[in-house]
């Protein structure tokens, strides 16, 4: 070997990645990097296709002309899809149909059943090695102008840009023919005044789509618009050897926001400083969302850090969830939550901080754990049970005994009124004359009054001066009373009686000076009071104390004890101590009359 071959051959062993061994093995195996599913090829049945070693571009880092020229030699295999076995490409067999130019494989135009799995292969008698390189061949319909899925190229447009949209992975088809066209076209709806041309239910996208025009083979979007979106299909016509063909190749168009005004990622949850409280043993959810705007080739992303490590790192003690919700325009919505049980004090005293990042920027937020503060709800509950049952209780009792608890209040709290008030009686009695009204006042109201509660009654003719005139005798009665007792009844309103006077003078008196009051007893029924003023105006204002017969006979009734309540106030002092005892004795017979007390009887022994 020549001097100058020598040192060329040295020279491509250098080129080799010198951290991996491709040289043979005892029983001459190559060193096989099985198949490169990233670069899988596909194409359309009946168009061509190119596969390319890829062995040149990671590898061996010399192109074609290199590696050959240092003795390394490329073999193409084949292995079909439903098979293991691997056989040599026989280029002169294909009847021209496949060829070999460099390190590309050619198929003009590929078949159905050519899929499966292409392996190149690099070696010389030291070196080897080799890779597949999987093909798949793709039915579509005839003049089908919407290819598969599987064949669909994606982009992305901002608003309001100007892009150019080339026919993707052509342009080696392009250099290696001759007199190639491209047309575009798009999916609308036939229209008879549009030209449809190789596609069926397709249009020339410059036709139908608005501010779009073609040049030099290229779709111009000069102002790219929300109803850009869409699917874009491309037919490059060709001819190779004088053989016409075509190439289909559809794209995927998605509109993005514009990109003059940029944002970092804004914060949706948690608040700003936001403070969870926690209860010991309970499981914490931390969620974190953010709103991401659309940034064309750029990451987005979100994530939690617990005291500084990822979350992610922290599994299984702490679960992660995590959601995209696409939104109009391509912009979205990140949720990432974090979830960890029980809570211990050691978790409240770590920083939990979720980040969210773009090209313009990173958003961070910071949430902290606190106790929750102790709740006292069955104690609160227990108290304000029994309050409310004492308000309750209370209720009752003075609904059904109030006037026994006034008296008793009075009995022993209750302020002397008659101590310095100048008067001379305690009531003065207004009633009618020479009637059963008579009897009922000197038998039955005087007797109880003054002998079984020492009060002071005034009764005109017993205790008036005898010879002096009736009116002013009458008047200087009532001024040296306390109360105006009146006994209503059909008499009493007889115009002209002395009754009327004295009920008309108790009224002026109390409406001048307010130092008498008015107490109402009726002792019958009275229908006719609206024509005396002061007596209607008076039931307006003043309970009646009803008498009811023998019902009331009893100084325990009912009757009684609503009298004592209108008449004044005297202090424990002037009262014997009989009285007290009576008042006593009177209320709980009065409980045990009406049932509300318990009987008991003492049996001797």
């Amino acid at each position: 070997m020549p001097w100058s071959h020598s040192f060329f051959a040295l020279y491509v062993l250098t080129c080799i990645d010198p951290t991996e061994t491709y040289w043979l093995n005892a029983s001459g195996q190559c060193m096989d990097w099985d198949v490169s599913n990233v670069r899988e090829v596909r194409a359309y049945h009946g168009e061509p296709a190119r596969v390319s070693c890829p062995l040149f571009s990671t590898h061996v880092k010399l192109n074609y002309s290199t590696a050959r020229g240092s003795g390394l030699t490329l073999t193409w295999y084949k292995t079909r899809q439903t098979e293991e076995l691997q056989e040599l490409i026989d280029f002169d067999q294909a009847g021209n149909r496949i060829t070999k130019e460099q390190e590309v494989l050619w198929f003009w135009p590929v078949f159905a059943n050519d899929s499966g799995n292409y392996t190149c292969m690099v070696r010389n008698t030291t070196y080897c090695l080799k890779e597949a390189v999987p093909l798949l061949v793709i039915q579509k319909g005839l003049n089908d102008c919407n290819s598969s899925k599987e064949m669909i190229f994606s982009v992305q447009f901002a608003l309001g840009e100007t892009k150019y949209l080339s026919c993707p992975d052509t342009t080696e088809f392009s250099k290696s023919s001759t007199n190639s066209t491209v047309a575009w076209y798009t999916y609308k709806a036939p229209l008879e005044h549009h030209a449809k041309d190789q596609c069926q239910g397709c249009c020339r996208a410059q036709e139908v789509v608005e501010i779009v025009t073609e040049i030099e083979g290229k779709l111009v979007f000069h102002v790219v618009r929300e109803y850009h979106r869409g699917e874009y299909t491309c037919i490059v016509t060709m001819k190779q050897r004088e053989q016409p063909y075509t190439l289909t190749r559809t794209v995927s168009i998605s509109i993005c926001a514009s990109q003059q005004e940029l944002k970092a990622p804004v914060l949706v949850l948690p608040k700003v400083n936001q403070q969870v409280i926690v209860e010991h043993g309970q499981e914490v959810n931390l969620t974190c969302r953010m709103y991401f705007h659309c940034i064309q080739n750029s990451p987005t992303t979100l994530w939690w850090t617990v005291a500084g490590q990822h979350a992610e790192d922290l599994a299984p003690a702490i679960k992660l969830f995590h959601s995209e919700e696409l939104l109009q325009l391509k912009d979205k919505i990140i949720t990432n939550t974090i979830s960890f049980k029980p809570v211990t004090s050691s978790d409240l005293q770590r920083n939990y901080t979720c980040f969210g990042q773009n090209r313009k920027g990173l958003t961070s937020v910071q949430v902290t754990l606190a106790w929750k503060a102790p709740s006292y709800t069955i104690e609160l509950g227990c108290a304000f049970g029994v309050a409310l049952s004492i308000l309750v209780a209370s209720i009752i009792v003075y609904h059904f005994w109030w006037i026994e608890i006034v008296l008793l209040y009075r009995l022993y709290f209750g302020a002397d009124e008659t101590v310095g008030d100048g008067k001379e009686f305690d009531v003065y009695m207004s009633y009618a004359r020479n009637s059963k009204e008579e009897e009922f006042v000197l038998t039955t109201l005087q007797s109880v009054l003054e002998n079984e509660y020492g009060y002071k009654i005034c009764i005109y003719d017993r205790d008036s001066l005898p010879g002096g005139i009736i009116t002013d005798e009458t008047l200087a009665c009532i001024w040296k009373s306390r109360r105006l007792l009146v006994v209503l009844s059909p008499n009493y309103l007889v115009n002209g009686t002395q009754a009327l006077l004295e009920l008309k003078a108790g009224t002026e008196r109390m409406a001048s000076t307010g130092q008498i009051r008015v107490i109402l007893v009726e002792f019958s029924p009275v229908k006719k009071v609206h024509h005396v003023p002061e007596l209607r105006r008076l039931k307006a204002v003043t309970a009646t104390i009803k008498w009811e017969g023998e019902k009331s006979q009893d100084p325990r009734s009912r009757f009684w004890k609503q009298l004592r309540v209108a008449l004044p106030t005297k202090s424990k002092t002037q009262r014997s101590e009989r009285e007290s005892r009576r008042l006593v004795s009177d209320n709980c017979d009065s409980l045990l009359q009406d049932g509300k007390l318990p009987r008991y009887s003492v049996s001797e022994n």
